[in-house]
């Protein structure tokens, strides 16, 4: 099932009427702070996963084990 231009329209123009612009334009900017937000703690927690980085208590660097 493919929704086409004329359906989409149909479906935007009836999400505008229920929420309103002010609405639509809060949520809009809530959720693009949310994804930035989740992005940022992906690239952190990735960045810390690192094997290649050294071990901050000896400054060797770390093994892979091979369990």
């Amino acid at each position: 099932m493919s929704f086409g231009p004329l359906e989409i329209g149909l479906i935007l123009v009836i999400v505008l009427l229920v929420f309103g612009g002010k609405k639509l334009k809060s949520l809009g900017s809530d959720l693009g702070q949310a994804i930035k937000g989740f992005r940022s703690t992906m690239g952190t927690e990735q960045s810390g996963s690192e094997s290649d980085s050294p071990n901050p208590d000896t400054g060797e660097p770390k093994t892979k084990s091979n369990d």
